[in-house]
This record gives C-alpha cells, structure tokens and sequence, in this order.
C-alpha cells in the first residue's frame, strides 16, 4: 500500500486536519442563539420497581442518562463530564427533576434539537429539523424475544452490579471515533461490526464515545473495563461494574462532525493552547543514560544548527522505581544541566516518571504507612513486576498521593528547571501490557491475564479506566498550583505527554501518543486511522514515535524510506515526536 508510492494527498489532507483541529478544539465556542429552543422541565425520574432512571437535560443539544437499580445514583460517582457545562443548560442539576413517571409510563422532553421519548419505558431520541419534522437517531432496543434493553446482574455481597444497555442501529451507519486502537490488524475508521474492549494496555487505549453518521453522538461517562458492541441492528454496552450507567447524547445535521465535537467538548473540556516550544522538533530515544550525554547531545544541536524544542530524558534515570528522582550518581546536577541544554539549543526538558514503585523505593514506606499505594483485592498489593522486582502503583485515584507524587516530581526536576513530564506506563492496572511480568523468566508467581487492582475509589473493573487520567491530572494540579490558575485553563505554559487518558483528557496540558509501535509499514498506515479515531473522540492532542519504537533499521533501503515517509506524516502532527530503540544521528 505504501511502499514505491508517492504520499498521498489524502494523508496531508488528515495531517491538516488534524492540527486545525487542534487549535479550534481550544478556542470553540458554542453558540447557543435566540432560537435555541430550551428545555421546559429539570428533568424525568422513571421509578421502575428496583430500577431508577434519570433523564436530564445537559449541554448544547444534549441529554444526560443515569440509570442505577435499588437506590438512586449518588451523583458522586467519578465523572469526566464538566459541570457547569461551558454552554448548554444544567449546571449544578444534580439529579433534579420535575417530573416522576410511573413503570411503563410516558414523557417527552427536549433540549434544543434533540427530543427524548420515554413511551412505555422505553427511551427515544430523535432529532429535530428546522421544519419542525422529527428524525429518530437511537432508541432502547427491544424485539419479540430478546434481553431488556436495560440488563443487570448484580451479586447482593455488594452494592454495584454488571450491566448491558442495548440501543438500536442500522446495518448502513457508520460509526466514528471510540478512541485509539493502536496496534496493528485494525486499521479502520468506521467501527460498525467491531467490537471494542474497554481495557488500557500499552497503545490500546479505548473511549467509549462514537459519533454516527445519522448525526448524533454517545459518551457512556464510565471509566469501567467492559466492552462496546456494533453488531447490524444493535449497539450494546457491557460493563463489568458499575453502581450507575451514565451517558450523554447529543445530535447534529448528519455529516456534521465539528458539531458534534464542539457540543461534545462543551460538556467535558477544551483543549487549551499548547505553549508554542511544544509545536516544534521534540528529540528523545530509548535511552539517555547521564548527564553528560544530554549535554552532548545539546552540544551537537548547536554545532549542527539544528532546531530542537525539547530534549527528553527517558526511564530509569531513577535509582530506584518510586523515586521520581534522578540517581545522583549518573545525573549529579540537573539544575546545571538544564540551564546548560537552554543555553546551546534554546530547548526545554521533559522526563520520564512511571507510576510504579518498589520496596527500595525512599518513597515506598511513606506511602505505604498513609495508604497511597493502591492494593489488590487478595491482599498482597503487587500489580506487577519488571527489571527483576515487584511493584505497585501509586495510587493517583487518591487525592493524597497526587499531592505527594507532584511534592516529589517539583522537588526533583521543576523547581531545577526540568519543566514537563513524561507519564509513562500509567495505563491502570499494571504498568503497560495486556498481560503482567513483561515476560520475565527471573519473576513468574504473577499468572493473571489482568490486575485485580483495588483503589482508593474503587476496582479495576470499576473505575481503573480512569487511572491514567487521574495521574494526568497530578501534573496538571502542579501546574495550576504553581500559577495560582483558577476556572478551566486556556492556554498551557508546560506539559505532559501520556501513553493513556480517558474522555475528558483534553482539557488538560497534557498530549496522548500512540504508544510502543513496530516500524513497519502496516503500522505506519494503521497510525493515520488510529490518530483520526481518536481525534473523533474529542481527543486532538495527539502524536506519535516517528520511525516506530522498536525495529527501525537505517542501514537498509526499506529502513530508510520508512522514516522518510514516517517524518512526513509526523511533521504534520500537533507534536513532532521522534523516539525509539535505534536513533542513532542524535
């Protein structure tokens, strides 16, 4: 497909497209206009024997959904959804409502152009066109013989439960978006007939919203593992627990995406603008081992006149894994270096911080002792093991342990001028595969095919998809507090770059990549339609390893071509990244 042909206009048609939407993600407004047809009730409340269902309506052309069975939500369950929302009605709603429907009862609500139908129990939307003619874009799926559209399953030992909410679809819609599936057989932009895991690992990092082309768009506001099924005349959620089922929906004229974005991006953030040293050449590889490297490497930039904007310092600069600090015995004086690195390239720095933690760790018994490390639900506390030690996470769910996790990374690198940050193999969970250990031979007592990790808001199952954006946000409360910032940030004076977020990611100065690819040519063409699902997800802050990660080899004519035409497409990108095992000109 790729090779022995010329890049195609397609490709720099996606590559603009993707750093405009970048920058209009940031300033987007919506415009909510005198004929904005606003929403007459608070809200409906279907009381169905054990079930309780909420229907509100939210944001520009949207309506929130909240289902829970036994007991009403909390309202308090982690939320990636800003309230207020920054245009759109329902700020501060909690779970107000005007109006309580009986079982199998009857109501209708609007919001702008969007119009739910509960009839007979059974929830429609429908879209409204300015003649005032309805369109139905989704309903609860129901046939003669088939599970409840709303399915739960729940073990009494506890209050959540599993649940499966199916929704109509047609064989011809196309679905957009649900995030990045970065590796390596899926190279589709339409997920109609996929079906999707809800699980981070290294690459794979799943959101579960979509657009459609019938015109709307649907976030389930859940950061449990389960999956997403687009199957012809059904899209099912499961999950795997939940104490509430959580989605919003909105609707455009079809085949207007930006809408749908836009009004997506009012109800969970905007992308603020990236600091413009971010914009240019990023230098980094797998790995710097000292200073004097770094200071070598800047050295050549200057003699070779070379533009670099950042320089990047990768793992195990550490001396143990917990630390966030350099080891004083390879990097004596970062404070010198910094400067230094400034002084001959003009260059910012960013490092690498993992969220894992040894027993060696200075950090590991202060944390334990306060119950900042998350645990595991048989009891030991591992999540995983590499370079020939167990760890555990820092558990970045609790507000605590971000507030030691940025004390220590200010101490050791902001406050001496290393200024932006790496997060690394915070996927949740373990710290990086679908699977534990790394493949060690030397550490093998760790069988299981996923963590059974146990945070200070939850499990894994529950909420562990929210884990790397939490550990996101550790950086940007650094951030915020140094500066005193206060509302929602619109422009960044540093960042973060991540291998995992969740919906809602954009708001911070933080960027996503695609993670640990191979440098072969199916996966440089996969990468384009990873990076547009996931700009279809509201996530336009997005790069990737120019060259791939691993197995780039220069000396031949294929290894060549490949970075070339890998630098082309990387150029393009909001961030232009270069990292790998063998990148052996800097």
């Amino acid at each position: 497909m790729w090779r022995n042909t010329p890049l195609s206009s397609l490709l720099f048609a996606i590559q603009i497209a993707f750093l405009l939407l970048l920058l209009t993600l940031g300033t987007a407004a919506t415009n909510i206009s005198d004929g904005y047809f606003q929403p007459n009730s608070t809200g409906i409340k279907l009381q169905n024997g054990f079930e309780r269902v909420f229907i509100q309506p939210f944001g520009p052309h949207g309506f929130r959904v909240r289902a829970s069975i036994m007991r009403d939500p909390t309202g308090n369950e982690p939320s990636a959804l800003v309230d207020p929302p920054i245009t759109g009605p329902g700020a501060s709603a909690g779970l107000a409502h005007d109006l309580t429907v009986p079982f199998k009862g009857n109501a209708t609500l609007r919001n702008g152009n969007l119009v739910i139908d509960l009839s007979q129990g059974v929830l429609s939307f429908f879209r409204v066109s300015p003649n005032g003619s309805r369109t139905l874009l989704t309903s609860e799926y129901t046939d003669t013989k088939t599970l409840p559209a709303r399915y739960y399953r729940q073990d009494f030992r506890a209050g959540s439960f599993a649940a499966e909410f199916s929704f109509t679809s047609e064989a011809d819609e196309q679905i957009y978006g649900v995030g990045q599936q970065a590796c390596c057989k899926d190279n589709s932009v339409n997920k109609k007939g996929q079906v999707v895991d809800l699980i981070n690992y290294n690459s794979h990092v799943p959101l579960p919203v979509f657009m459609s082309s019938k015109g709307y768009l649907q976030f389930f506001n859940m950061p449990g593992q389960g999956r997403l099924e687009f199957s012809p005349l059904r899209t099912r959620l499961a999950v795997d627990e939940a104490t509430t089922v959580d989605y919003w929906i909105t609707t455009a004229e079809p085949g207007d995406y930006d809408a749908l974005q836009e009004q997506f991006t009012a109800v969970t953030g905007r992308q603020p603008t990236p600091p413009d040293f971010i914009l240019g050449y990023q230098q980094s590889k797998l790995r710097y081992f000292n200073e004097t490297q770094i200071l070598n490497l800047a050295q050549r930039f200057h003699d070779e006149q070379v533009n670099v904007s950042l320089i990047v310092v990768d793992f195990f600069a550490w001396k143990f894994q917990g630390d966030w600090s350099f080891n004083p015995e390879f990097w004596p004086d970062p404070v010198s270096m910094a400067a230094k690195v400034k002084e001959l390239t003009g260059a910012e720095m960013m490092v690498s911080l993992w969220p894992s933690v040894e027993d060696l760790s200075v950090n590991y018994i202060p944390m334990q002792e306060q119950g900042l490390l998350a645990t595991t639900r048989d009891g030991p506390g591992v999540q995983d093991s590499f370079a020939g030690v167990y760890t555990r996470l820092v558990d970045s769910t609790n507000p605590a342990a971000r507030e030691f996790l940025w004390k220590r990374l200010n101490d050791s690198y902001f406050s001496k001028g290393i200024h932006n940050f790496w997060i690394d193999q915070a996927d949740g969970g373990t710290i990086g595969e679908p699977f534990e250990n790394n493949g060690q031979d030397t550490i093998n007592s760790l069988p299981y095919s996923r963590s059974f990790a146990q945070y200070f808001l939850g499990t894994q199952e529950k909420i562990g998809k929210m884990y790397p954006w939490l550990h996101q946000q550790a950086i940007e409360e650094g951030f915020r507090n140094l500066t005193e910032a206060s509302g929602p940030t619109t422009s960044c004076q540093f960042m973060s770059l991540t291998r995992s977020t969740f919906v809602g990611g954009q708001k911070f100065c933080s960027y996503l990549w695609s993670g640990d690819t191979s440098s072969r040519f199916d996966v440089l063409a996969q990468q384009i339609t990873a990076g547009v699902s996931v700009a279809a997800s509201g996530i336009s802050s997005w790069t990737l390893d120019i060259g791939g990660f691993s197995g780039l080899n220069v000396d031949t004519d294929e290894g060549r071509e490949l970075f070339v035409r890998w630098l082309s497409m990387g150029v393009f990108l909001p961030y232009m990244r270069v990292h790998g095992f063998v990148l052996r000109l800097f």
